[in-house]
This record gives C-alpha cells, sequence and structure tokens, in this order.
C-alpha cells in the first residue's frame, strides 16, 4: 500500500490506484449515483474479447477511439476502490485536485477525507469540481486507456484536426448546456457514456472531454 500512497498525489477527480485485494461491495461502492441525464446514443465503436491485437493496431491503435468490454476483470480493484476502503486506506493523505486542462493549471491540495466528506457533492455548470456534473473540459495528450470501476462516465471526443469550440475555463457540464445543442450534426463530437467494467481507448492528440453522471471511480493509463 506504500507504493499506492506516494501515488495518490497525483490524484484528479476520483481516482484511485491502489494494490489488488478483495472483499465485499457496498451497492455502487458507497459512491453517490447522480442526477445528470444520460444520453443513449453512442457513435464510438465497440469491441470485445474477440479483438485481436493485430486488428487492434490496424483498426484502431492511430486512427479512431474504441470502447473495450468484457477484457478486463477489475472485481479487484473494485474491492479496493469502495468509498469505506479508501478513506481507511488514505484518508489522510493530501490528494492534487487539478482542472487537468490542456490551457488551465490550477491546483489545489487537501486531504483525501476532506476531499471525500466536504468537496465530492453534485457540481454546477459555473464551477469545476468532483462528484456528479464534474469532469475535465477539453484538452489533449498522448494516446491512453480509461476505465470505469464505479459509476458512468460520458465522453466526447473530436480527432486532431478537428480543435473543438470551447472556453478553457468552462466546465463540460457548461459546455453541454450552452454549446453542445448549437452544434450542427457534422460538428458534434464522437460520444458515449462508460460503464464499469469498460475501457476506452483513445488515441495520440485526440481531443477529449469528460462529464461524470456519478460520483465515478476510474483509471486512467497514459501511453508514452
Amino acid at each position: 500500500m506504500a507504493a499506492a500512497a506516494r501515488l495518490l498525489p497525483l490524484l484528479l477527480l476520483p481516482l484511485g490506484w491502489v494494490r489488488p485485494g478483495a472483499c465485499t461491495d457496498p451497492p455502487g461502492g458507497g459512491w453517490l449515483a447522480g442526477a445528470v441525464p444520460e444520453e443513449p446514443r453512442c457513435t464510438v465503436e465497440r469491441a470485445d474479447a474477440s479483438l485481436t491485437y493485430s486488428l487492434f493496431l490496424q483498426r484502431f491503435a492511430f486512427s479512431r477511439p474504441v470502447i473495450l468490454g468484457g477484457v478486463t476483470d477489475n472485481s479487484a480493484f473494485r474491492a479496493l476502490c469502495t468509498r469505506e476502503k479508501l478513506l481507511a486506506a488514505f484518508g489522510p493523505f493530501p490528494v492534487r485536485l487539478s482542472t487537468a486542462n490542456t490551457y488551465s493549471y490550477r491546483k489545489v491540495d487537501v486531504p483525501f477525507q476532506e476531499y471525500v466528506e466536504h468537496l465530492l457533492k453534485p457540481q454546477d455548470p459555473g464551477r469545476l469540481g468532483s462528484g456528479s456534473g464534474s469532469g475535465v473540459p477539453f484538452h489533449w495528450h498522448g494516446p491512453g486507456f480509461s476505465e470505469v470501476i464505479f459509476g458512468r462516465k460520458r465522453w466526447f471526443l473530436y480527432a486532431p484536426d478537428q480543435t473543438p469550440h470551447f472556453h478553457p475555463n468552462e466546465t463540460t457540464l457548461a459546455w453541454l448546456q450552452h454549446t453542445y445543442p448549437t452544434l450542427p450534426p457534422a460538428q458534434r463530437p464522437l460520444e458515449c457514456t462508460l460503464r464499469p467494467g469498460e475501457v476506452l481507448y483513445f488515441p495520440d492528440r485526440w481531443w477529449h472531454a469528460t462529464l461524470n453522471l456519478d460520483t465515478s471511480v476510474f483509471i486512467s493509463t497514459f501511453l508514452g
């Protein structure tokens, strides 16, 4: 657990880096479900365990996102990412909250317990934060994978040559409410809601923004 503790200050929103273990999950891991409406439409291609490595390289690795289902067993992570387990293991440790925005890097350090008990709550469109309604505004970096452990996370993605129209200090929820409805169909992003056990892969330099429909625990892995 010491290795996980050293990584905890890298936390961005509810993200737990922990070692495998086993216990019985409370419903939803003890995290709160949200009231943000879910868009049932999904325009990101899906694949399952039948996707071979060579086909992944050919179809997705360098060209477009894909959602992978049934390819991982995250039960060990789920066991240690419940609200009770994370508070017991990391309560006094500092965590760093950040917009994780390409253009705006405000960072705040708080104890993990204070974060969970006082800051983790539904957000309004006008402020960056955590919990239901929070998210990361549009930004880009190298390729990566993101897996949801608890909750639901909505993703919006644009190819590198399609710079989205957004304000760097505007929340994703505000963008969804104010800008998204004005976009012609041809200018709308690829989008989908990720649920527990699903993994999203996005290629290098793809623009992406996220919106937590619930209090979400997720793991992101960025490739060099």
